[in-house]
């Protein structure tokens, strides 16, 4: 019976977003746009309602309730409870699910703030127009395509299990907080829209500002910890390898940071009104296209664990989306809007910066696609590998930390001391190249990135020092603090990547190897017995000039849910080098296959990327708000 109570907890919202679409298009065409409050309510009864078939679902899934197809499919007896947690979100149904509760969960949220309810009744109504759509697609899916309640018959005695990948601790974090980031989108998403229908409250901006540097900062979060678990559970020894759905992670990014940074124009200049609105939608859009992505099953990807079928409901999805927010930019009515000028200066660096994140997305939207369009005109699909992404993306990605550099020192509109300031960071770059290249890096690409990356850690601090008032601006602080821990980032991609070396060996107990200045010794192994799976555990001594650093433990797994074994890897973690281990193979006489990878500087890609999570809090404004 629960399956049915679960069902109808999720047709039921269906019903109620229907029809308070409706009923918010009947206010708004009579003029009675002040009759909002019962909608508010019912998207309280809404998410109520989400939260009690999550939770039965989260029931039927820790207490291996295995008549309910998803419980089958996702778990098993043997898997540990923090796991049959985690399949809530591994499957596509769950993951649906998940995905519709949190964007339930942000519109009540919404609803609560003062910020909402100071907007115009026709803003909230025309808001709750297009967020409602929006949610009653996703309620739809759940009940038709994606129904996580369906039932299998006969019941079965156990399931399939949670695919080993998937059994590690950055699926307990790295789902939850990309929804999070996904779904806190909606809600500006739907403003930006409902701002263009009715050309009221145009001092929207400040309004969603923090809502979007959280779902900012939950994008990125996400996108880090998903780099971080594939370089820790796939044991290629790599974290990022232009797969589609890595790709479509990154799509909402660089669209939600293009969107940030013209709205900061907008706010200083009262510029660009109509490319906020569309970025707003676009970048709700790409949120869209990376669950087409990850679900339609139309292209191959490794991490895409979807059984298809909903690949036409969300390109029906995305093509309304995108020429409704189109047309809307394109009609939008502003007052007192103003136009770009003075383009060496902080607005026209924003200007670039914006025109080549879109151009970045656009390339890895076509990149990720030409799978699909290149059935057009060939038989076979032809895919785009990671040296097309490098070639094309990556200088793109360096021309951002060369602005990142420059614009903090300029003002917002041209002064005569620009040349002086362009110059003098100029010569810190070319001093910096030199040193890095005499020091052996003859990557040009790299050499670049890291010249730059290095030019913006030294000039930020040199820039607070020399303007010490602006220690006290709490935003700025944090804006130029992300803007450091990015350069971190970039200097962990541009030494890691090239300079990475690879060694691979059979080892007997007592031989060792050599990369890198490293010796390996094999020292022994030992066999682990768990109730789901048994493990080989290899101990690997790790010298370096005759001097002792510590002990390698990689693993090799073998679930007895599936057949093949699986990989897991040991690193040794250093701010200079990290040694990464991994078993390949296990010989029959006790030999160990090993493969030894030392990745120069990739932690800084960790490191960068929890500062510039955190120091994105500081940019929050919580000053009280003329209405």
């Amino acid at each position: 019976m629960l399956n049915y109570a679960g069902y109808f907890l999720i047709l039921l919202p269906l019903l109620g977003s229907l029809f308070f679409v409706g009923y918010a298009l009947v206010c708004n065409l009579l003029g009675k746009k002040e009759n909002i409050n019962l909608i508010e309510l019912a998207q309280s009864l809404i998410l109520v309602s989400l939260a009690l078939s999550s939770g039965i679902l989260f029931y039927a899934l820790l207490t291996g309730d295995f008549s309910l197809t998803y419980v089958a499919d996702y778990t098993d007896s043997m898997l540990p409870w923090y796991y049959k947690i985690t399949a809530f979100w591994a499957g596509q149904d769950g993951s649906f699910l998940f995905w519709t509760f949190f964007i339930a969960f942000m519109g009540w949220i919404w609803s609560r703030l003062s910020t909402y309810n100071t907007l115009e009744a026709e803003n909230k109504t025309y808001f709750w127009i297009f967020f409602l759509s929006v949610q009653a697609f996703f309620l739809l899916i759940l009940c038709t395509i994606s129904n996580p309640f369906a039932l299998v018959y006969p019941p079965l005695e156990d399931g399939s299990g949670l695919n080993p990948l998937l059994q590690h601790p950055g699926m307990i974090f790295h789902p939850p907080v990309l929804f999070l980031g996904y779904a806190g989108f909606t809600v500006p998403s739907c403003l930006a829209l409902a701002v263009g229908m009715s050309a009221k409250n145009q001092d929207w901006l400040p309004r969603i500002r923090n809502w979007v540097i959280f779902s900012w900062i939950m994008l990125t979060a996400g996108i880090i910890l998903g780099a971080w678990w594939s370089y820790m559970e796939l044991g290629w020894g790599g974290y990022w390898a232009w797969d589609p759905v890595e790709n479509a992670s990154l799509l909402p990014w660089l669209f939600a940071s293009a969107f940030i940074h013209t709205s900061l124009l907008n706010r200083r200049t009262k510029a660009l009104p109509r490319t906020n609105i569309f970025l707003s939608a676009v970048t709700l859009l790409m949120c869209f296209f990376a669950t087409f992505i990850t679900r339609s099953g139309l292209i191959d990807s490794l991490h895409a664990f979807g059984q298809g079928g909903l690949g036409t409901p969300f390109i029906v999805l995305m093509l309304l989306f995108l020429l409704l927010a189109a047309l809307i930019a394109a009609v939008a009515k502003f007052e007192n809007s103003n136009s770009l000028s003075e383009p060496v200066s902080k607005q026209g660096m924003v200007v670039v910066l914006t025109w080549l994140l879109a151009v970045i997305g656009l390339v890895i939207i076509m990149g990720s696609l030409w799978p699909v369009l290149s059935k057009i005109w060939s038989q076979q699909s032809v895919g785009l590998d990671k040296g097309f992404y490098n070639r094309v993306c990556l200088p793109l990605f360096a021309l951002i930390f060369v602005l990142l550099l420059y614009c903090p020192w300029l003002a917002w509109i041209k002064t005569k001391r620009i040349a002086m300031k362009i110059g003098s960071l100029s010569v810190l770059v070319l001093v910096l190249a030199f040193f890095l290249w005499w020091g052996g890096n003859n990557h040009l690409l790299s050499l670049i990135a890291s010249a730059f990356a290095i030019a913006i850690c030294v000039s930020m601090p040199a820039y607070f020092l020399i303007n010490k008032i602006s220690l006290r601006n709490k935003r700025l602080l944090g804006v130029y603090s992300v803007h450091f821990g990015l350069a971190l980032i970039a200097l962990g991609v541009a030494f890691s990547g090239p300079f990475k070396q690879m060694q691979e060996s059979v080892l007997s107990v007592g031989e060792s190897m050599k990369v890198a200045g490293y010796t390996i010794t094999y020292k022994d192994s030992s066999r682990i017995s768990h109730k789901n799976m048994d493990i080989q555990r290899a101990k690997l001594q790790v010298e370096q000039d005759s001097t002792e650093l510590g002990y390698l433990f990689p693993e090799r797994r073998f679930y007895k849910k599936f057949d093949r074994p699986f990989a897991e890897a040991s690193v040794m973690s250093g701010l200079v080098d990290e040694i990464y281990a991994t078993v390949l193979g296990l010989g029959r006489s006790g030999e160990l296959r090993l493969q030894i990878r030392v990745n120069p500087m990739v932690n800084w890609l960790w490191i960068g990327g929890t500062l510039v999570c955190i120091m994105a809090l500081f940019t929050f404004d919580f000053r009280p708000r003329r209405t």
